[in-house]
């Protein structure tokens, strides 16, 4: 078990590293700030958030490694062998938000468990989605893309691309509202199908398909111009973001189970948002038709008039 760890952790710190170095070249007026945190059952974490940045508003990449004597009460519901067993986890997380209300907010992970003792388990687990609040069906065509591509180059760790988009579709669901928190991308929980190197070796490559798939978008939009409507927008549909977050998001509740590092756990949420009563766009808006698009689509066979490359020469 110990050589798995040591394998996990060392691609999650690699994996954290290229990921800042490629936001903060992206961003390019602001860095990211170091929240190093001890927890006291076992572990810690590394936090790095960048805040006010010239394209990014807030945006933080997390790892942690932690530990103890019991598995949190979630897990245990879900895998009754595994009470009262020691367990060990460890994983990446990263949320984006962006300053122009036309590039899109980002959210990805990759996470491992294992549960010792008596019990030998563990299984990977992660995804990446898109959450824009003007989506363009360029750019949901091409982050899906990207993403099929990835699950493609894996067929021996699981599930499609097809069963991974449906498992996000259904995860980010705000049961509540009757709509998606963004337009999906892929969600995957308790992989452990085929050998351990080759789960490891989906999460690598998940890793560099994270950047790919996304900072194209931000390139293409970055400079988009907006006024306060545009902005009023971005802060409503924010709120969905923060109500998923705070209602039904597994890893915010795992976190405050194990006793994790509180801003670490809550760092996913906007820097600002807005609720207004009953709000409802003006019908025909632009505001309105981008409601549409948060019911679950199928992106891939999407035809754009130009590619995305097109976009950004």
């Amino acid at each position: 078990m110990t050589l798995r760890r040591d394998a996990v952790t060392r691609l999650m710190r690699e994996g954290q590293r290229s990921l800042i170095e490629a936001f903060e070249r992206t961003d390019g007026a602001a860095s990211f700030r170091a929240h190093d945190w001890e927890r006291p059952g076992g572990g810690g974490g590394w936090a790095r958030i960048l805040e006010g940045g010239a394209v990014w508003e807030k945006a933080g990449v997390n790892m942690s490694a932690v530990h103890g004597s019991q598995v949190p009460p979630s897990l245990a519901r879900r895998h009754p062998q595994a009470a009262g067993q020691p367990f060990f986890a460890t994983g990446v997380s990263l949320v984006l938000h962006p300053v122009n209300p036309f590039v899109p907010a980002f959210h990805a992970n990759f996470r491992y468990f294992e549960v010792g003792g008596e019990t030998d388990l563990w299984w990977f687990g992660g995804g990446a989605d898109l959450t824009p609040s003007y989506p363009i069906p360029e750019d949901a065509a091409h982050f899906h893309r990207s993403l099929r591509d990835l699950s493609e180059r894996h067929p021996e760790v699981g599930p499609g691309y097809e069963e991974l988009k449906r498992t996000c579709d259904e995860y980010f669901w705000l049961h509540h509202r009757n709509e998606m928190r963004g337009i999906g991308g892929i969600f995957f929980d308790e992989l452990s199908a085929g050998s351990f190197e080759a789960q490891l070796a989906f999460v690598r490559d998940g890793f560099g398909t994270l950047l790919q798939a996304y900072l194209p978008l931000v390139e293409a939009r970055r400079d988009t111009p907006f006024g306060q409507r545009e902005r009023d927008w971005q802060l409503h549909r924010r709120g969905r973001y923060a109500e998923f977050n705070l209602v039904y998001d597994r890893g915010t509740l795992f976190g405050l189970q194990t006793n994790g590092n509180i801003e670490a756990i809550l760092m996913s949420l906007p820097p600002l948002t807005a609720w207004r009563f009953d709000y409802q766009p003006e019908p025909g808006s632009r505001e309105s038709q981008t409601l549409e698009y948060f019911q679950p689509h199928d992106w891939i066979d999407y035809q754009p008039a130009r590619n995305l490359e097109e976009t950004t020469q």
